[in-house]
Formats: structure tokens, sequence, C-alpha cells
């Protein structure tokens, strides 16, 4: 795929391996602060050479090399999701899809399940208790990574992010972003907290928001953090959180 080709015909853009880096900077050494996956289509913003600058679904911003990329097709919201497969293309070339990523028509579905867009919302309503089962479910196991949004590797606010589109409630990709998006329901660490309410923390002097986790209505949260090396449910908040607690929100 030719740069210069790229640059001037094209403003839109389909990711085609089953993870591409958002980067922060025109390199591939430069941090990671995000992930986009197959079949997410990207909005071109600027180009340094094979490094394209580009804005997802969410609004947010990065740096990707177009090796990651292919030109949009247009059907990408027709393509089943993920929810954590394997495919074999044409030529025999197997390839694992993580949770959330679009299966292209082309591929051919071997392990592993997808679900029809058209029937995401019976399977996964916009309904508190069933945000609750995926955030339990979904990413058990899943280790902690900066920048992850996937169970191969997950952040706090990339946890939250995709646990609620999954169910067709959209947030925005950082936890002090989600914060904004949401609203107040109490700042007091001893109340109840409904499921699916997020809690938000901040371990900085000057209270910014860092971390956030997803109240499962029975007293627990569940949570990627580093301290845990990633998902984790806790019984009851350590003292350190309670210490950090900012405030609940809530989405629904």
């Amino acid at each position: 795929m030719g740069t210069a080709l790229t640059l001037s015909t094209a403003d839109r853009f389909t990711v085609r391996s089953a993870i591409a880096p958002l980067l922060g900077e025109a390199r591939i050494s430069a941090p990671l602060t995000s992930q986009l996956l197959a079949g997410e289509v990207l909005q071109l913003v600027d180009g340094r050479g094979d490094w394209l600058q580009v804005r997802g679904a969410d609004d947010y911003e990065g740096w990707t090399h177009v090796g990651y990329l292919m030109p949009f097709m247009g059907t990408e919201a027709t393509w089943p999701i993920s929810l954590g497969c394997v495919t074999r293309a044409a030529d025999g070339q197997r390839r694992a899809l993580p949770l959330g990523a679009r299966v292209a028509p082309e591929l051919e579905l071997i392990e592993g399940a997808a679900i029809d867009p058209a029937a995401r919302a019976a399977q996964f309503p916009r309904d508190r208790d069933a945000i609750v089962r995926s955030a339990l479910s979904l990413f058990t196991g899943a280790s902690y990574q900066w920048g992850g949004v996937t169970p191969w590797g997950v952040d706090c606010s990339g946890f939250v992010q995709r646990i609620f589109a999954l169910h067709g409630v959209p947030l925005r990709r950082d936890a002090w972003q989600q914060a904004e998006d949401t609203t107040l329901v109490t700042d007091d660490v001893t109340a109840a907290h409904a499921p699916g309410d997020l809690l938000f923390f901040s371990d900085r002097d000057d209270r910014h928001i860092t971390h956030v986790g997803i109240a499962t209505g029975d007293g627990r949260m569940i949570h990627s953090a580093l301290a845990r090396g990633g998902i984790h449910v806790e019984a009851e908040l350590p003292a350190r959180l309670k210490e950090q607690l900012i405030g609940v929100r809530r989405v629904l």
C-alpha cells in the first residue's frame, strides 16, 4: 500500500491486523496509548511518511503504521463481532481475533464464536446486570497491559470501555473522560453501589482521575489493576483504594 497514494486518495482506513497499536508518536518505540482491533474504521488526521495519525470512533487519536491498515470497505459495520475466535483465510492462514474485533467476510470461522451485529443487542442488552455478567466472565484471567483493550491484555479504562461498548453503551477511552461521560451518584466510600456503577480513583495529589472499576452490585468491584496483575474482583475495597476514591458515577 503506497503511502503517497494513501494520503492523497483516502481519508478513512480499516484495521486489517488482529490488533494494531495506537501510539503517542510516529515511531514504533513510542508509548502505547491504546489499541485498534480488526475491522475498526479510522479517520485520517495527519500523515508522516508511512505513519498515519488517526481518530477512532471514540474520537481517540494517535499514530499507527500503514502496515496495520487497509482501504476502507464501507461494509465494516455488518461484519460479525468476534467473541474470541480463530479464522482461516483462503490461503490457509489461521489468525486469532480477540473479543470485539470484526471478522472480515472473506475469513472462515474455524474456532470460537462470532455474532452478527444485528444479534448483539439481544445477546448483550443495555442492562446493568447483563453488563456485570459480561465484566465478570469475558475478561477472566486477562493480564494488565497499559493501553490494552482485549482479554489478551487490558488496562482499567480499556476494560470498562470495551465491556460497555459490547452492550451498546459508548464511553470514551480514558478513565477521566469516562467520569465526564457519567453522572455522579455519591462520593461516600461506604455507600452501596448499584450493579454497573463506575468507581473512580486517583493516586495523584491533584486528584486527577487515574483508575476506574465496575461495581457488581453486591459490594464487590471488578477492575484491571497493575497491583493485581490484571483483572481482579475485589470482595471489599482495600484501604488504599478507599482513600483514593473520587466518586461513584452511573452510566445507565
